[in-house]
């Protein structure tokens, strides 16, 4: 007799209906032995202020230019600056040249790259900020948002952290960067398509019946998903943490171990800017869960790459009421993309396959946030003898 399907241990393939691609889920692997790269040890122990730290208040950046004492300032706990080595320059841009064949389109880019420091402490990150102080940083998203979104030429804002060494990273101060282009990113703009897709089929307009609509009452892909998964689909368990506006699961279609989607669920919400006062202290409340949660689960300085998609540019004032507008397609909400596998030292590597063929992973999207779910919401941190007065800083 032929087995029944288990997709807790037998192989199968699962789809991504924001990006149209697969991933293949191999759980009878979790017990493979590791005789692979093992990270070093991370440092653990940073000073509050680093002379050598081109982020920190009072320091001489790479560019020969002076950090204020902006701990002082008007914009206490955080501050914005164009990045000294930008990936785009600022418009006008050079004229497009003509292309000599359809195999070789080449077309200039222009735009801005700003990077917004969390905090004046450079041993902190968002795990062990205040709720105050991650609040902060949503606003300063949404006031750079705005400002960089109605600049001429622009076209899309991509915010973004890149938390680790093993990320990427080159500075351990808490901070993030924003993007402003003059293209839509590929991969936004495949999610974009998808959820007008989704949007455009009648079929979508039956099921989930209560599930919040978008723009013309159409159906919002992550509407119905997280509505399913909050309903439905509760009891198998993809859900971290939730509180009265925002959810973090991880996602029926994760491609990394840990990987977390972080999206609102009461209501259809396109981007930064529509988000109330309340709401975005439920955000601050649900990224501090999350970001404690990481660093909890192998009691580390858990590394990531976190991004916002929403709609390209923000609304004017006159219209942020209105939501049947085509760019409200979109929903907000957050990737959080962290490399770790098996402990601090293992990280997870898209090779072979998942190169050549589609993405894989071995312990299953459910298991993961099982594990996640099971982490503590104090930072381990604050369990050390000693450093409770430094934890979660305040205001």
């Amino acid at each position: 007799m032929i087995e029944p399907f288990d997709p807790a241990s037998h192989p199968h393939r699962r789809f991504n209906p924001l990006t149209g691609e697969y991933v293949l889920v191999s759980p009878h692997r979790n017990n493979r032995p590791w005789q692979g790269q093992i990270e070093p040890p991370q440092q653990i122990t940073l000073p509050h202020h680093d002379p050598k730290c081109y982020l920190c208040p009072g320091n001489e950046r790479a560019s020969g230019q002076n950090n204020d004492t902006y701990e002082h300032t008007m914009y206490e706990h955080t501050k914005i600056f164009p990045n000294d080595y930008a990936s785009v320059l600022p418009p006008p841009g050079p004229a497009a040249r003509a292309t000599p064949h359809p195999l070789f389109v080449c077309e200039p880019v222009v735009g801005t790259c700003d990077v917004l420091i969390f905090h004046p402490r450079h041993d902190l990150t968002l795990a062990r900020l205040s709720l105050t102080a991650i609040t902060r940083i949503v606003d300063e998203w949404v006031g750079v948002y705005r400002r960089r979104g109605s600049q001429q030429s622009i076209k899309y804002i991509q915010i973004f952290e890149n938390k680790g060494a093993m990320m990427g990273c080159s500075n351990p101060h808490p901070h993030g960067q924003i993007w402003a282009l003059s293209h839509i990113p590929t991969i936004a703009a495949t999610e974009l398509t998808s959820l007008a897709r989704y949007a455009a089929n009648p079929g979508n307009h039956m099921e989930p019946s209560e599930s919040p609509r978008g723009p013309f009452g159409r159906p919002c892909l992550l509407c119905d998903y997280i509505h399913f998964e909050l309903g439905v689909a509760e009891d198998q368990g993809r859900i971290i943490v939730h509180n009265e506006h925002f959810v973090a699961l991880v996602p029926w279609w994760a491609v990394w171990p840990f990987e977390i989607l972080v999206l609102p669920y009461h209501r259809h919400i396109p981007s930064l800017a529509h988000l109330t006062h309340e709401e975005k202290l439920s955000l601050a409340d649900v990224l501090s869960k999350v970001t404690k949660r990481y660093d909890n689960l192998f009691s580390c300085s858990f590394a990531y790459s976190m991004g916002v998609h929403q709609r390209p540019l923000p609304p004017s004032e006159e219209d942020i009421q209105n939501i049947d507008d085509e760019d409200n397609i979109a929903h907000l909400h957050f990737h959080f993309f962290p490399p770790l596998l098996r402990s601090a030292s293992i990280r997870k590597f898209l090779v072979g396959f998942e190169l050549m063929g589609e993405a894989q992973r071995d312990f299953t999207p459910e298991l993961a946030a099982q594990r996640l779910r099971a982490c503590s919401d104090v930072h381990y941190l604050d369990l050390v003898e000693g450093e409770g007065e430094d934890a979660n800083l305040s205001d």
